[in-house]
């Protein structure tokens, strides 16, 4: 167990959807004046909720991506609310999308000052060039996530698909920064 508890924060979780069907994206605009399409730009149309603040781009071929949500039910609410927005503003929508989570980014604090030069070393897969960026990059390989650490003691853990990954990812590397004498605290 570490010293210190450390504090995470889910910032942004990434779901995907299909709805598998076509979705006229003109007809969609004609519907929500509100939503941004600009078909010279990009493909794909963005549909912003208020509750929960998050942004999902609708494309034609029916996929969606939602961006924004704080936990993985937040991120399955929005996506439910669009399509239901949508069938409300008379596109039809037969059944229910195929949603997964493919993405959770999430802050956390250690509590205590990382050695970074040491820990390149003793952590392995991890890439950690100062002069371009002052964070380590570490690849965990279970759960499978991408964590920027810093010296300050502040990550940003990627790349999990359950709530339950960034958790037990920060948990297990606190553990390992202890274990191997990374992590100091004041």
């Amino acid at each position: 167990m570490p010293k210190t508890k450390s504090i995470i924060n889910i910032e942004n979780v990434v779901a995907s959807a299909a709805l598998n069907q076509k979705i006229d994206l003109n007809a969609v605009v004609k519907g929500f004046p509100g939503v941004e399409f600009r078909p010279e730009r990009f493909p794909g149309l963005v549909f912003r909720l208020k509750k929960p603040k998050t942004a999902t781009l609708i494309f034609s071929t029916g996929k969606m991506v939602c961006t924004g949500a704080k936990s993985a039910k937040e991120s399955r609410r929005a996506v439910m609310t669009v399509v239901k927005e949508l069938k409300k503003g008379g596109i039809i929508i037969s059944g229910k999308p195929d949603l997964k989570i493919v993405n959770i980014v999430a802050s956390a604090k250690l509590g205590g000052k990382v050695d970074l030069e040491k820990a390149v070393f003793t952590l392995g897969k991890t890439m950690y060039e100062p002069e371009q960026f002052p964070g380590l990059i570490y690849r965990m390989d279970e759960p499978k996530v991408v964590i920027l650490i810093f010296a300050s003691g502040n990550l940003v853990c990627t790349g999990g698909t359950k709530e339950q990954d960034v958790y037990d990812a920060v948990h297990k590397l606190h553990i390992i920064l202890e274990e191997q004498q990374l992590i100091f605290y004041e």
